[in-house]
């Protein structure tokens, strides 16, 4: 990856956390607990996995900056929605999710290109770069917050 294109990928991943706060002003408890279809997360259960998808993340950068060779470990994100109680209020994950992308994109603009290039090993996709991660969750925050609004969507649709 050249360096023009990680400078993006770190704006839109440093861009993540407005755009999934923009997606939510005004978002009330129908609209927050609206399912838009049967098997979909509601913008509720969204915003809950981000909190955990991103701090999960930040711990897999650090592995992969700091340890040699590290093992990844992916998550059965449904398992999780079911067993962490998505159904809390949804401001401490808010908090958590900012938090996290705040202090990770700090980290990610000190990096040398050879941090850049440290490999792991992720359990579901084999070989796992730090490039690799920044190409996932930059546009990770950007693709919730549309389905936060296409959540919030259909609870408009079912109060009307």
């Amino acid at each position: 990856m050249d360096t023009d294109t990680r400078k993006k990928l770190i704006e839109q991943y440093k861009d993540g956390y407005r755009v999934v706060a923009e997606s939510l002003v005004g978002a009330g408890d129908k609209e927050l607990d609206a399912r838009p279809a049967p098997g979909k997360w509601t913008a509720r259960e969204v915003v809950h996995h981000l909190a955990d998808s991103e701090m999960t993340a930040a711990v897999r950068a650090r592995l992969l900056v700091a340890v040699d060779r590290p093992q990844i470990v992916g998550f059965d994100q449904e398992e999780f929605a079911r067993r962490l109680h998505y159904d809390r209020p949804i401001e401490a994950s808010l908090d958590a999710f900012k938090a996290a992308r705040r202090v990770t994109a700090e980290l990610l603009e000190t990096l040398s290109e050879t941090d850049w290039t440290r490999e792991g090993t992720h359990s579901e996709h084999g070989p796992y770069t730090l490039e690799r991660w920044l190409e996932i969750y930059a546009a990770h925050a950007h693709r919730h917050a549309e389905q936060i609004l296409v959540a919030r969507a259909a609870g408009r649709e079912q109060s009307a």
